[in-house]
């Protein structure tokens, strides 16, 4: 028996809610390195999400992981492309501005995800769903304002990258996914990731425990969520894609202040609350019904 429109679209949902607890993690690792820093990060946990993801790719296809990469084609080369640049452009901009400034930045995911959904894929977005995007954005510009400033506006451009990039890949999952399994991208977006920052991560300071750490956020915090989101897809619009995702940075200073002893702010908890009831007021007063086109087949590979 075949799930409800409904209860899929609940399922994808969760599961994009557990790929925001994943990729929340980052901060806390990070604060235990002993030597690794700034580029060197992104670029070794860019070479262990590329190994995670051949490792994937391999059970999926018993053997042969690069399969997958050749069918996917250039669709495949795009999303790997948008990846690459959400990879590399967060710590990127890091190095250039605040992060608050960045993660302000990042708040306007959804509302470009919205935007780019109506223009490509005709998707709507309910009165609900515009007030959770605002509320959300609110929230966490409320969780920075202190750390906010006019400073590195280079920073604050490069961090645009990242949303941008962002709603693009969404939206070329939303749009192509049925037709081709873009999960390869993901590799593709990794190794990319790797060629732009070795230059800029060299030379290599990471200690033996450095790598192991690494090693875990390359795996459960980058290849393993970012292959499930591309599952989750299917499920959601482009706009609750976003939002959902926001999550990460709501959950990113719980577990620094639960593992590294970083003490929240009261605006962190307020704004984090704002944004919590935005996620869950739009899951509960906006169901709607949903297009019956989305129970259909997964693509090869994803079963």
């Amino acid at each position: 028996m075949f799930p409800t429109p409904h209860a899929a679209h609940r399922r994808a949902a969760l599961l994009l809610a557990f790929c925001a607890l994943l990729w929340s993690i980052a901060g806390v690792v990070t604060r235990q390195l002993d030597a690794a820093g700034g580029f060197e990060i992104t670029f070794w946990r860019g070479l262990f999400c590329a190994l995670s993801m051949l490792a994937i790719l391999g059970w999926q296809q018993r053997g042969n992981p690069f399969a997958p990469v050749r069918e996917m084609g250039w669709p495949g080369l795009f999303s790997g492309a948008m990846w690459g640049v959400m990879f590399t452009c967060f710590m990127l901009a890091l190095t250039r501005t605040s992060v608050a400034n960045t993660l302000l930045v990042l708040s306007v995911a959804p509302l470009l995800a919205a935007l780019l959904g109506r223009i490509v894929l005709g998707t709507r977005v309910s009165g609900t769903t515009a007030f959770a995007i605002l509320a959300a954005g609110t929230g966490i510009g409320w969780m920075v304002r202190e750390g906010v400033s006019v400073d590195g506006p280079a920073g604050m451009a490069i961090a645009l990258a990242v949303p941008v990039a962002s709603a693009i890949n969404i939206v070329t999952l939303k749009r192509l996914h049925a037709q081709v399994d873009l999960a390869p991208a993901v590799l593709v977006g990794a190794i990319l990731c790797c060629i732009a920052t070795a230059p800029l991560a060299w030379p290599f300071g990471a200690s033996a425990r450095d790598l192991a750490l690494l090693a875990l956020l390359g795996a459960v915090q980058l290849a393993i969520p970012c292959f499930l989101m591309i599952r989750a897809v299917r499920q959601l619009a482009p706009h609750e894609v976003a939002l959902i995702g926001l999550l990460e940075v709501v959950l990113g200073p719980i577990w620094a202040w639960l593992g590294a002893g970083e003490a929240m702010s009261a605006a962190t908890i307020q704004g984090g609350l704002l944004v919590l009831a935005a996620l869950v007021g739009d899951t509960l007063l906006g169901r709607r019904a949903l297009p019956t086109a989305q129970a259909a087949t997964q693509p090869a590979g994803l079963h």
